[in-house]
């Protein structure tokens, strides 16, 4: 090299050639062994990562896939559910109708027997101070004729009959009475 730089001066725009051939060499020895060496180990990792990525889209795609049909369902299972509940709140609803509709029947029969049962005591009891009261009157009219006819009536047969004749005719008075009103 000493016997370049004695002959002329070098232009610094134009390379020594043997330093670009010296250095070519050198650049294809080491891009040769980072081609053989490094290169695949880098892809690997690169194609590794890019399957986990990946792999890991699809994973999460299939996720939200399986998430959806879930909500779905659940969406089916709350509307049937709201859907069950209203038919429970209707067929609650009609019950409580009919048994208020029963309970009411019943209540309105129980009414009329009680009433029914209370016309037949009156009824009962009517007839009972009605026959009271006739042997009553009975007895009273027949100890007043005795004093007016001057003797005793105490026969039971003659007093049978002046008691039904005199209440007959009250009877006959009473009936005519409330036909005029």
């Amino acid at each position: 090299m000493m016997y370049l730089a004695a002959e002329e001066p070098q232009n610094p725009l134009l390379p020594v050639w043997p330093e670009v051939v010296i250095g070519l060499l050198c650049f294809a020895i080491i891009f040769f062994v980072f081609a053989k060496k490094l290169l695949p180990s880098i892809n690997k990792v690169l194609d590794e990562r890019h399957d986990k990525i990946v792999g890991g889209i699809e994973e999460a795609e299939a996720a939200q896939v399986e998430a959806q049909s879930v909500l779905e369902q659940y969406k089916a299972q709350l509307a049937e559910a709201r859907h069950e509940a209203a038919r429970l709140r209707s067929e609650a609803q009609e019950q409580g109708a009919t048994l208020i509709a029963e309970m009411r029947a019943e209540g309105q029969r129980q009414r009329e027997e009680i009433i029914a049962a209370g016309h037949a005591q009156i009824e009962a009891d009517r007839k009972a101070a009605a026959q009271s009261l006739r042997q009553d009157v009975g007895q009273l009219a027949t100890e007043l004729a005795g004093k007016i006819v001057g003797e005793s009536l105490e026969e039971h047969a003659r007093q049978s009959r002046t008691i039904d004749r005199f209440l007959d005719g009250l009877d006959d008075a009473t009936t005519k009475a409330e036909a005029t009103r």
